[in-house]
């Protein structure tokens, strides 16, 4: 539950200043938040259903994860014709704050990576994502820093959306997985 709200409080604080700056990769990372909140709330309520109902939120899951993904293309595809360069510091401070938050998350979930299936590799893969996205939103504000360009910022959101694809794709196996199972389970 700490991990849910911890995600659902920095949305409102990232999507804030990126639609102030203009930037799509902490609009992305920022809906990222979005769904790993509501992932997260789904987790901790499911955690006392049956298998085959945890199979089937499994693949529920894996389309919200791959809803951030959907929303950075469009994003992505409205930047691409007017690349403004979004503002270095409140994109570091903020990459840096939403690094510190998905540390925090990762650090309280690595001990379930590899229990419960679907819903626990979801919100694993989800929070180790996120880290490896806020890096890359603070390199992102390195390079605008040294070439004033939107160009990063714009790369780095559609790997962001990327990554989401992916998780999205091996929450979708794992679901997929525990299903077959739950299934031959069955007198």
């Amino acid at each position: 539950m700490v991990v849910a709200l911890l995600n659902l409080a920095y949305f409102v604080v990232e999507f804030a200043v990126a639609r102030v700056i203009g930037s799509v990769s902490l609009v992305a990372d920022s809906v990222d938040f979005f769904e790993d909140g509501a992932l997260n709330l789904l987790i901790f309520f499911a955690a006392v259903w049956s298998v085959r109902r945890r199979a089937r939120v499994g693949h529920v899951l894996a389309v919200i994860i791959l809803v951030p993904a959907v929303a950075t293309i469009w994003i992505a595809i409205i930047k691409v014709a007017n690349p403004s360069t979004p503002s270095v510091v409140p994109l570091s401070v903020t990459a840096l704050g939403a690094l510190i938050v998905n540390l925090a998350c990762a650090a309280i979930l690595v001990r379930h990576r590899h229990a419960g299936g679907s819903l626990a590799k979801a919100a694993w893969l989800s929070a180790r994502n996120d880290a490896l996205a806020n890096v890359a939103i603070l390199a992102t504000a390195a390079v605008t820093l040294q070439w004033a360009s939107g160009w990063p910022d714009i790369v780095v959101g559609i790997g962001i959306g990327a990554v989401n694809a992916d998780a999205g794709l091996k929450v979708w196996r794992a679901a997929s997985k525990e299903r077959l199972e739950a299934r031959s389970a069955q007198p």
